[in-house]
């Protein structure tokens, strides 16, 4: 509650409708962001699997490891965190999003990162309802992605960025021209 209570006021012009609650508790929205480590998503997922039947379910999930001073991709067993986690609850509609979004600049709302959002997934309603969240949001455009198999190319190039954000010493994000 109490990480709860300062975004509720520390932002209490935006009158955000949140609450505090555990993996179960959160399960039971209308939309679910998987915001975990990569390799506690799935089975995060599995243990609300039930609660999570005919949602929206969005990963924004990387497998990447740090190795010495870089980061890599690692490749999930379905090719990405987001094929992996629509698999555990085939039952959910599972769109993969916000990946290239530094983390910590998504939840500041008082400083608007501007940035192109790739969304994808296997369900048209899931990209539709995926992209009108991502237009909510200051200065962020949703990208319609295609299929879900195309999560795992646009997870592993988080690794890039990361790369560029530590040597430039930035929080760069993506932006495509021409579209």
């Amino acid at each position: 509650m109490e990480v709860r209570d300062h975004l509720v006021e520390r932002w209490a012009e935006h009158r955000l409708c949140i609450d505090a609650s555990d993996n179960i508790g959160a399960a039971h929205a209308d939309v679910v962001v998987i915001a975990t480590p990569w390799d506690a998503a799935t089975s995060t997922a599995l243990q609300v699997a039930d609660q999570l039947k005919g949602k929206l379910v969005i990963s924004m999930c990387n497998a990447l490891a740090r190795v010495g001073p870089e980061f890599q991709p690692l490749v999930p067993p379905r090719g990405s965190v987001a094929a992996n986690i629509q698999a555990a609850v085939p039952k959910s509609r599972v769109a993969a999003a916000f990946h290239h979004v530094p983390a910590k600049e998504l939840g500041d709302l008082n400083e608007p990162v501007e940035s192109d959002v790739l969304v994808c997934s296997d369900f048209r309603s899931a990209v539709d309802a995926t992209a009108e969240i991502v237009a909510a949001l200051p200065a962020l455009r949703p990208l319609d992605a295609g299929q879900l198999s195309n999560a795992a190319p646009i997870e592993a190039f988080a690794a890039v960025l990361l790369q560029l954000n530590i040597r430039y010493k930035t929080r760069a994000a993506v932006k495509f021209t021409g579209i």
